[in-house]
């Protein structure tokens, strides 16, 4: 079986965001980059798969500029057999995302897709759903648990009422959810390694595949900054308070 991990160059999870002066963008100069956490989740899964017996092949993919790279070879240091970069410096909006890596599985055939449920950057959760519906294949999204079996997957997602089990057939799309596992660390030998690995380049037009944006970002800017908090002497003065701002009536 082969799998194919999509993964994403974000600005690190414990980097604090800076707004551009003039609201056109997050600031990137100096700042660390890091794999979508969730991406590196499905990528720790496919390599538990790959050491159990159940997967041949793992082939990690990102769309990017070369910057990108540096995510592959961690992914490579981690245990992927392969990497490949989709070459372009465009604005990556879900869709068009969705469609190259539509043209990726039909140039590589994989078995089982996994990926991340979101990336931490803009929250959208929309690609692996959209390449599903454009690939025509089953999915699971939000999953927390996962098992293979005879040519199906099992998996447990979490829901608003507790824990969904479901089951789809091969090939299939799953998206990884925080609690699936914990990525390992990537010792130091592994690191050396990865840099000597090759990373195969594709651009948009060797995949056919046209990047032209669906939305506009119009401004960016940060959220409003909280009220500071007050201490109150008693419960009757916290219940006058909240009916003073409309809580309670």
């Amino acid at each position: 079986m082969k799998i194919l991990v999509a993964i994403k160059r974000v600005v690190d999870y414990n980097v604090r965001i800076q707004i551009k002066p003039d609201g056109s963008g997050v600031m990137l100069e100096g700042v660390k980059m890091s794999i979508n956490p969730f991406d590196e989740i499905a990528l720790e899964e496919a390599i538990r798969l790959k050491e159990k017996g159940l997967a041949e092949s793992i082939t990690v993919v990102t769309v990017a500029g070369k910057q990108a790279e540096e995510q592959l070879r961690q992914a490579l240091a981690m245990g992927a057999d392969h990497a490949l970069r989709v070459d372009t410096d465009q604005d990556l909006q879900p869709i068009n995302i969705a469609r190259v890596l539509e043209a990726i599985v039909k140039r590589e055939a994989p078995d089982l897709i996994l990926m991340g449920k979101q990336a931490i950057d803009d929250d959208c959760s929309q690609t692996p759903q959209m390449l599903a519906g454009l690939l025509d294949w089953p999915q699971a999204t939000f999953v927390s648990k996962l098992e293979l079996a005879d040519g199906w997957v099992r998996v447990s997602r979490e829901v608003d009422a507790g824990l969904e089990e479901l089951s789809v057939r091969l090939p299939a799309i799953i998206s990884a959810d925080l609690r699936l596992n914990e990525p390992r660390y990537v010792k130091l030998p592994d690191i050396m390694k990865a840099r000597r690995k090759p990373i195969d380049i594709l651009t948009l037009d060797d995949l056919s595949v046209a990047m032209a944006p669906q939305l506009e970002i119009v401004k960016t800017e940060p959220p409003p900054p909280r009220k500071p908090g007050r201490k109150l002497a008693s419960i009757e003065e916290l219940i006058t308070e909240l009916k003073q701002m409309g809580v309670l009536s």
